[in-house]
Order: structure tokens, then C-alpha cells, then sequence
């Protein structure tokens, strides 16, 4: 059997409390990594992979807030995320990229 060394950090963010910021819900290495990654899959989260932004989130606690620090590199991911489901703001111009993706 093949160990894995995978990691994985779950983030999650309230959109609807601007007074918060995205925490950590679940992290692991090995098989629970590999669960992980196996339930956002089936529940459609994004998955991004960054061995730099993985070595700071490993750091934090179950529970933790993310640091200042990644606010706007975790924004840019979730807005990415919400651009994927056709999730986008009235009015909004996509510069660049194909209006039907």
C-alpha cells in the first residue's frame, strides 16, 4: 500500500458576516487528508493546491481564524470560487475572459 504524504486545510467562510474571517474546519495528512479533499470533491468546495500558502495554514488550529496576513490571497480564491458557479456581482465586467465559460 502506497503511503500518502498529501495535506489538506479546510477552510470555511460566512459571506453573510462581514465581521468574520475564513477559519479553519478541518485539516489533516495522510488518509485524512485524502478524506478531505474526497468531501469537498463531492460536495463541489474548491480545491487549490499551494505548497506555500499549505505551510502557513498547517500552522493553524482547528477553529483558528486566518491571519491578516492571507486575507486578501483567500479572497481571491473564494471570489474565484464563486466566479466558477456563475456566482458574480450585477453589472460585472469579466475582463479578459469568455462571458460563456
Amino acid at each position: 500500500m502506497k503511503k500518502s504524504f498529501r495535506s489538506a486545510v479546510g477552510l470555511k467562510y460566512n459571506a453573510g458576516d462581514k465581521r468574520t474571517a475564513p477559519k479553519v474546519i478541518a485539516k489533516g495528512h495522510g488518509d485524512i487528508a485524502e478524506q478531505i479533499l474526497a468531501l469537498a470533491e463531492d460536495n463541489g468546495v474548491l480545491i487549490h493546491e499551494d505548497p506555500a500558502l499549505m505551510e502557513v495554514l498547517n500552522q493553524l488550529d482547528l477553529g483558528q481564524d486566518i491571519p491578516e496576513a492571507l486575507y486578501f490571497t483567500i479572497a481571491e480564491l473564494i471570489a474565484y470560487s464563486y466566479v466558477l458557479q456563475g456566482k458574480v456581482p450585477e453589472n460585472w465586467e469579466q475582463t479578459g475572459i469568455p462571458h460563456k465559460v
